[in-house]
């Protein structure tokens, strides 16, 4: 049971008692919702959508999402054809429709694509148009609570960027049927595990009308859902599962889903007790799951430590959601630290460069990508292709919201009416900040594979706020100026406030220091960082088309080049091991060949070391010995190397 309190025991004393941006801004100004009383007011409060648009190489990418599958899924796969139940056909009525709206509606925005806006107001258009007189939305055929949860995401979205008067309407009516329906028809199966989904749509809903009633159905919803806390307290599933172990709780969606669930239960009850959770919970998976990639492994169920193990692509853009809000509740650093390692890493590790084909499961080493059976939990032979739908079709329809969500969300609004850098990359936000003002900020980089980030203030007239700059924890001896001048107390691991008041043509530059760092994982293996890229040895790749799905393809692909290797590497000082080569960006950074920073290092050949039913065989305890000859091996970013090895063993000295 939730039990609602006005007292605050989680924020800091300055942030508990300052201002959060007022939704009353100046005209035009994008102005973000603050949490209305009971609700907590959180530390940051997200941006509507619209108010932070990509730039630069960032811009870029989600234009390569735009060409590749993304912008052209909905003309030839069947689940979301014109057939599809979400458009008013008899096809296919459950999850797939309002998964592809949940990505498609930011990603055109973002972009502001006229085709491609089209689309996603057509993906929401027939829900709008047809609401079942009683309340209820979708397909009639439909009657699982689960898929709606995704839509009202997709709602929520489409009425910050388009302002369309229907959706808070259709959300009130919604809502309404819901709390008096859930009493003899409660959440089942999925809904059950991703309960928490909902509340943030309810809470968006009430912090727009102040109906206590949506209160009411947040807890219930609580109340029928799945308890994650317990779950993790004690967590019992330290280790890989056994088929026959395996269940919706262990499931790792679900899982990357509720790694916001002890956020959106402290917004509404305010006890400390769910911060405890929220840590907790981050605490276990990580003890038990984490990749040196920055994902929790789950080749469908609680996959271990082992970096042969899968991750599910769904996990991943589920993650980068989650992550989002449990920011703008705790203001933590190091979750947006996280952000970052998933957005960076992972997220492109799993597609093509030209986004035209994913996979289900990726592995931090891996390499092969066949049609080959595997260790895994669960899945199937296929799960590791890159394609169209290998595995199963529910990361197809749920990729989508990867890249735009993270985009969406570099910038927050923040306590006394300021803004937030939350995580970087090329971008510009324009959003009312305090007294109404209007202010416009420019972030132009080459990060995450540069050091530095150059703001500009853009805004119409001078206006004094408070400007938060995230210091990755990972970034000591980062420095920031304002207009040439060094600002002083910048500490790694902690938002940077500097309040004053910017000028049109104030000028900033943030240096954040990426010497290579050197991380240990399963069987003492190390992995190499720099900056928040995690890097991979480059493996030649040869692609094998095995079937054809025009437009779209699935591929095999096969290494050319030895992977076997132990590195050796200078722990307390890898900057003495690591030579670091930057090349120009390109088009596609996230491909072999487009990589825009190689990393040179030494090793040697572990010939013992072999492929295993389609993977590299068990990761040696290190330190090793090798006879074999000293090696330079080539290093790229995690996610441009689609073959790769990422946790190393290394050599005894």
């Amino acid at each position: 049971m939730w039990r609602v309190r006005l007292r605050n025991t989680l924020i800091p004393k300055l942030l508990a008692t300052a201002l959060l941006v007022s939704a009353a801004g100046s005209a035009g100004a994008p102005q973000a919702v603050p949490n209305r009383p009971p609700l907590q007011p959180g530390v940051f409060t997200p941006l509507p959508l619209g108010a932070v648009k990509p730039l630069g190489w960032l811009r870029q990418q989600l234009r390569q999402q735009a060409a590749g599958l993304s912008g052209h899924l909905d003309e030839f796969w069947p689940p979301l054809a014109k057939d599809s139940g979400w458009l008013g056909g008899a096809g296919e009525s459950w999850e797939r429709g309002p998964y592809y709206a949940d990505g498609l509606v930011p990603l055109a925005y973002l972009l502001d694509d006229a085709a491609l806006i089209s689309k996603a107001n057509k993906c929401v258009g027939w829900t709008l148009e047809n609401q079942h007189a009683s309340g209820w939305i979708g397909p009639a055929k439909n009657r699982d609570w689960w898929p709606n949860m995704v839509m009202l995401k997709a709602l929520t979205q489409y009425q910050e960027a388009s302002g369309d008067a229907r959706v808070i309407p259709l959300m009130e009516r919604y809502f309404r049927h819901q709390l008096e329906e859930m009493p003899r028809r409660p959440l089942e199966r999925w809904a059950i595990y991703r309960w928490q989904d909902e509340v943030l749509s309810v809470l968006w809903l009430y912090n727009r009308t102040g109906d206590r009633k949506l209160l009411d159905l947040a807890r219930l919803l609580e109340q029928q859902g799945f308890d994650w806390q317990a779950h993790f307290d004690p967590f019992r599933y330290c280790r890989k599962l056994a088929k026959s172990e395996t269940s919706l709780a262990t499931h790792v969606v679900n899982n990357a889903m509720a790694l916001k669930a002890p956020a959106v239960q402290w917004l509404v009850s305010g006890e400390a007790a769910a911060r405890e959770a929220l840590d907790r919970q981050f605490r276990e998976m990580d003890r038990c799951h984490l990749l040196p990639n920055g994902a929790h492994s789950g080749d469908e169920h609680y996959a271990g430590l082992d970096p042969t193990q899968g991750t599910e692509l769904c996990a991943i853009v589920e993650a980068v959601f989650s992550l989002v809000h449990v920011i703008a509740a705790t203001g933590g650093a190091a979750f947006a630290d996280r952000l970052e390692k998933l957005a960076y890493n992972p997220l492109p590790g799993t597609f093509t460069g030209d986004m035209w084909a994913h996979q289900y499961d990726q592995q931090a080493n891996q390499v092969l990508s066949s049609i080959h059976p595997r260790a895994w939990t669960t899945n199937g032979p296929e799960s590791n292709l890159f394609g169209l739908e290998p595995n199963f079709g529910c990361c197809t329809a749920n990729m989508h919201q990867g890249w735009p969500k993270f985009a969406a969300n570099l910038w927050m609004a923040a306590p006394g009416g300021g803004l937030a850098a939350v995580a970087y990359g090329p971008s510009q936000v324009s959003a009312a900040v305090r007294g109404g003002a209007t202010a416009i900020l420019r972030a132009e980089t080459a990060y995450p594979f540069r050091d530095r980030i150059r703001f500009s203030v853009r805004s119409p007239a001078k206006a004094t706020f408070p400007l938060h700059f995230r210091i990755p924890a990972w970034a000591e001896g980062a420095t920031l100026t304002i207009n040439g001048k060094k600002s002083p107390g910048v500490k790694a691991g902690t938002f940077h406030c500097v309040e004053r008041a910017w000028a049109p043509g104030d000028r900033m530059e943030l240096t954040l220091p990426m010497g290579p760092r050197v991380t240990r994982w399963h069987h003492g293996s190390i992995a190499i960082e720099r900056g928040p890229l995690v890097y991979s040895l480059k493996i030649g790749e040869d692609w094998r088309k095995i079937r054809d799905k025009a437009p779209a393809a699935d591929w095999e692909v096969y290494p050319t080049t030895p992977w076997n290797y132990a590195l050796r590497i200078n722990e307390a000082r890898p900057d003495r091991s690591v030579e670091v080569i930057e090349k120009p960006l390109g088009a596609m950074p996230f491909s072999a060949r487009g990589a825009p920073v190689e990393l040179r290092v030494k090793g040697r050949r572990l010939p013992e070391w072999k492929l295993e039913n389609g993977s590299a065989g068990p990761l040696p305890e290190s330190p090793v010995e090798s006879a074999q000859p000293l090696e330079t091996l080539t290093l790229i970013p995690y996610g441009s190397a689609k073959l790769r090895i990422t946790a190393f063993p290394w050599l005894k000295k």
